[in-house]
């Protein structure tokens, strides 16, 4: 294939990616820009291939590749579900970063196969590029994977404060970058691997210690990251592709960590020093005074409910875990059928990941025109009658705006405390997943139905029926 038509397609299928991430920004159109993705990466694909020309050994392993990668994608994007969706992203950021480390590693020991030199007179500007995607791509892989165990619930949520960790992270970002010089001086393999291994072990510091409360800016943080590695490899192939499509993602990865960060009043810095409910936190979880709740049944919430003129949903990760949306929507289904008016309020970090909340939602079939953002909807808790949150905690916590002692003060919380009744469904008064107490619960205007998520909505539903 002419090189210079490879170029125009490689640029065909950026622009599909463009649309892709476009289509993607609103429920209503993230169907048409999964498709612009996938035509994106296939158009790249055989590009690729037509482009390498290689031999019909080499075509069948590359054949084969595919097919046990698409095969195994295929089957767990099927078999998956909409809850685990965050731990999901996680993994598969792991894997983009496991491929930049081999890639980087193949054009190490065969770089005239990625025309960037000969054995021991590889380019320097090469080994930089191939430098800085192994590094990405280390560090990618081994936080993920950590990301992951704490999404699965395979590694406690609670920070991890590992003692005099900054100085150590500090350290090993300065041994890095002595290692980078040295390889482009020295093209040795021995100093190749120790930057793998250094940033391995820095992926792990990274994430470990972050509170369950950041996860939605660590799931973005590793999909910016993830592309970043992906751009620095596609330099060292010269694959345009890859570098536009590296871009792009690590870009809309930073900005989406930026906004996430933004919805937490918090600095992107300030999370990766670590994350909501550390030292202090601990302390906030108990600290002796008794205090108690009003706990209520299905048939309190029904009542409250039916005679409500205005009702505001708060969905959060309890929803999640319990599957409660689709329950959900048919108790807004009901009171919408009785006259209620009924919305749904987003937090920013609700959940596990950038927009958790939002795909439960859409595969419950929730209308898109009822679901509002924090900054859209805050404002009208004070009219609503009743507040029904479901599951989440943390982003609901009154601490967060009127205690500057707690260490989520100064995050934008909904303003659920503000509405005549506030019906709070939780397995218990446990604190949420940033390891703080919520006040909320000791509020006189808050009923607590304590329970599975999914079964009190289906009670409440079934006494409104009654």
């Amino acid at each position: 294939m002419n090189a210079n038509f490879a170029a125009f397609l490689y640029l065909v299928s950026g622009v599909l990616f463009i649309m892709a991430l476009r289509g993607l920004s609103h429920p209503a159109t993230s169907r048409k820009g999964n498709t612009y993705g996938m035509v994106g990466m296939g158009i790249a694909i055989v590009t690729t291939l037509l482009l390498a020309k290689p031999t019909f050994g080499g075509f069948l392993l590359i054949v084969l590749g595919l097919a046990i990668g698409g095969g195994a994608g295929a089957v767990i994007a099927r078999r998956i579900a909409m809850t685990s969706m965050p731990q999901l992203v996680a993994a598969f950021h792991s894997l983009v970063g496991l491929a930049a480390v081999m890639v980087a590693a193949a054009a190490m020991y065969a770089p005239e196969s990625f025309g960037i030199g000969t054995v021991g007179d590889i380019h320097a500007q090469a080994l930089v590029e191939m430098s800085l995607g192994v590094a990405i791509g280390a560090i990618t892989f081994t936080g993920s994977i950590i990301a992951f165990l704490k999404l699965d619930g395979r590694m406690s949520g609670k920070p991890i404060l590992l003692t005099g960790r900054h100085f150590v992270n500090a350290g090993l970002a300065i041994a890095l970058v002595v290692l980078v010089i040295m390889l482009v001086f020295t093209q040795s393999t021995t100093v190749f691997w120790l930057i793998v291994l250094l940033s391995l072990a820095l992926g792990v510091l990274i994430i470990v210690p972050i509170g369950g409360a950041d996860m939605p800016v660590v799931v973005s943080m590793l999909n910016s990251y993830s592309g970043w590695a992906a751009a620095g490899i596609g330099f060292t192939l010269g694959n345009l592709a890859l570098i536009i499509t590296g871009a792009l993602v690590g870009s809309s990865g930073a900005i989406l960590s930026y906004i996430m960060c933004k919805g937490m009043n918090r600095s992107f810095i300030s999370v990766i020093l670590g994350g909501f409910g550390g030292e202090t936190a601990t302390a906030a979880v108990d600290d002796g005074v008794q205090r108690t709740v009003k706990q209520g049944a299905a048939d309190d919430a029904a009542f409250l409910m039916a005679n409500a003129s205005k009702v505001i949903i708060v969905p959060g990760y309890g929803m999640a875990v319990a599957q409660a949306q689709h329950a959900l929507r048919e108790l807004g289904d009901q009171l919408k059928a009785a006259g209620v008016d009924v919305k749904y309020a987003i937090h920013p970090v609700a959940g596990r990941m950038p927009g958790h909340m939002n795909v439960l939602l859409a595969e419950a079939n929730v209308p898109y025109d009822e679901v509002f953002e924090l900054e859209d909807i805050n404002s009208e808790f004070a009219q609503a009658d009743v507040a029904y949150v479901i599951g989440a905690n943390d982003v609901t916590n009154p601490a967060a705006r009127d205690d500057p002692s707690s260490p989520i003060y100064g995050m934008p919380i909904l303003d659920v405390d503000k509405a005549k009744t506030c019906l709070f469904v939780k397995r218990s008064l446990g604190s949420g997943y940033a390891g703080i107490d919520n006040t909320l619960f000791y509020k006189d205007g808050t009923m607590m139905l304590l329970g599975d998520a999914k079964k009190v909505t289906e009670d409440i539903v079934k006494a409104l029926h009654a």
